[in-house]
């Protein structure tokens, strides 16, 4: 007689768990790659090689043309580049009014700036998914589905069966084995005494971590100019305490956990708006010899991976050496970007492990120190300027808090200033600069 259905699904779920645990999670434990990763991705490559008929855009911009230069072409709104003062100039060639006369034609400049902010500006564009340069067969299936031909309806069709019902369940299987392993391991690990076997079982259970959540994610990372550091290893693969806020949920979970046996600099929401006592904190972790560097996010913020936003300075006064990392996101696979506003962290992981792959190029940038006469914000920008020129990312000297602020009264107020200067013929204020704003303002 036939087996009966349920003995066949326990005989494959036995045969696919097997498979998990000796192909993916044991290799993954003690730092093995098998190479399925990267056949997997070539695969998707040449899955992008399909397109729509008469699509002759490239899938990804020309190497010549840089970043800035395809986010304007992605735009919608043509800016003339010109300044304040050359702008009004040209409303008001008919009239030539005398100096400190005001006219009602400058309304309309101003009426222009704020319908061009309010379609498209420099911050909150920076907090949307990342636009694709062009259409291929991996592009993100949260979008509504749009009919081009039979054939790519099929393959559509196929890769959304593919991702939500193999690598879906796959990965949420690994990512439940890996943060049951650093629950449980960062548990044990925190009941020991501090000694170097403390610090060896914690760095152990990180990295196990680490590595069964990536091949969840499918993650291929692509390191670069590791020999540019001077630290013994990779930092954003080992387990370096890290800055941030406290979240509750699963993100509580994990954080409170990670805390039992590493010293993560954890603070709440009233305590991050108190700029003297994370600094305070952060110099105290760096000045004990015995602790690991800290690995910070001075953004403050998750952008869409275009960009580079203004550094909070604080992690800059602490003194010490930072070491500058850039990472970038490869945005035909995957979308990364995580909107908090509109995603809890559950909701986010879904979406990325519902991704094809998450690729990542990390490059290490040499050791860079605050110079004589160099105050923290502007060392702060200038390493911001560093990462974002090596990671191939569009340097922004704005706030990255705008994106759920109100603007600040003082830039309305310079601006203000800016043109009651050109009205009455002062020059006092260079026309059309506007300075980059600070942290401290």
């Amino acid at each position: 007689s036939e087996p009966p259905c349920w003995a066949v699904a326990a005989a494959a779920f036995q045969l696919w768990a097997l498979v998990v645990v000796f192909f993916i999670v044991l290799p993954a434990m003690f730092g093995v790659s098998l190479g399925v990763s990267g056949v997997y991705i070539q695969i998707l490559v040449r899955i992008l090689q399909v397109r729509p008929p008469g699509q002759d855009l490239p899938l990804q911009p020309p190497s010549d043309l840089h970043l800035p230069d395809v986010l304007c072409l992605a735009g919608i709104i043509e800016h003339s580049g010109g300044s304040m003062e050359e702008e009004l100039e040209q409303l008001r060639l008919s009239r030539r009014p005398e100096a400190g006369e005001f006219t009602l034609s400058d309304v309309i400049y101003f009426c222009q700036k704020g319908l061009e902010s309010i379609v498209e500006d420099q911050v909150t564009q920076r907090f949307s998914s990342e636009e694709l340069a062009s259409w291929n067969l991996l592009t993100r299936t949260n979008q509504n589905f749009q009919y081009i031909s039979l054939r790519l309806t099929v393959f559509w069709v196929l890769g959304v069966l593919v991702r939500y019902g193999v690598l879906l369940p796959l990965r949420v299987a690994l990512a439940v084995i890996g943060l049951w392993w650093l629950v449980m391991g960062t548990s044990v690990v925190g009941f020991l005494p501090e000694s170097s076997v403390k610090n060896w079982l914690s760095e152990l259970v990180h990295l196990t971590c680490y590595r069964i959540c990536a091949r969840g994610l499918s993650a291929t990372i692509h390191y670069h100019d590791k020999s540019a550091s001077s630290l013994p290893g990779p930092v954003c693969a080992g387990p370096c305490p890290q800055v941030g806020q406290i979240h509750g949920g699963l993100m509580g979970v994990i954080q409170r956990s990670m805390l039992r046996s590493c010293p993560h600099i954890w603070f709440e929401r009233s305590e991050m708006k108190d700029r003297h006592a994370v600094t305070s904190r952060l110099r105290a972790h760096v000045c004990d010899k015995n602790k690991l560097p800290i690995l910070i996010f001075p953004e403050g913020t998750c952008v869409n991976n275009t960009s580079v936003l203004m550094f909070k300075k604080g992690s800059f006064e602490i003194g010490g050496t930072i070491h500058p990392v850039a990472i970038k996101y490869d945005p035909r696979f995957g979308d990364a970007f995580w909107n908090s506003s509109k995603y809890n962290m559950v909701s986010y992981l879904l979406r990325m492990m519902s991704s094809w792959a998450i690729v990542v190029n990390v490059w290490y940038l040499p050791p860079m120190t605050i110079q004589e006469g160099e105050d923290a914000a502007h060392f702060a920008s200038r390493v911001k300027s560093a990462i974002a020129r090596r990671g191939g990312l569009l340097d922004l000297a704005w706030d990255g808090g705008l994106k759920r602020g109100k603007v600040k009264d003082c830039f309305r107020e310079e601006q203000q200033k800016m043109y009651s200067s050109i009205v009455v013929q002062n020059g006092s204020q260079p026309p059309g600069a506007i300075r980059a704003p600070h942290e401290d303002e």
